[in-house]
């Protein structure tokens, strides 16, 4: 999925049509349906405005990730921290299994 197909699910999702979500990020809607139709990409600020206007993230309009992913909690962020306490064989498995995980994901969001 693209930039312009993420921007305009997300846009779809809220209720907003391009003439409001360009007023929302300081363009017309003329221009949100060039980025929509990949046609021509935003600069990085104005990608991380539209972002800001639909609620999610720019890693989730640029790289699919998802929106619905919170923040990282305390929990995780610690089992993060402790990753370097790993043996380095033992930290290969892990970021194997993590590109596993990583690759299904990619595989699953291409079949729809």
């Amino acid at each position: 999925m693209t930039f312009g197909q993420r921007v305009t699910i997300m846009r779809k999702q809220k209720n907003i049509n391009q003439s409001e979500l360009g007023a929302m990020i300081g363009t017309s809607g003329n221009i949100v349906s060039k980025y929509e139709r990949d046609f021509i990409t935003p600069s990085i600020e104005v990608a991380a405005k539209i972002g800001k206007a639909l609620n999610v993230s720019i890693d989730y309009l640029v790289n699919g990730i998802s929106p619905e992913r919170g923040p990282i909690s305390e929990e995780e962020a610690g089992k993060l921290r402790n990753f370097d306490e790993l043996l380095p064989e033992d930290k290969l498995h892990v970021l194997a299994v993590i590109e596993a995980f990583l690759t299904k994901s990619k595989l699953q969001s291409l079949l729809g």
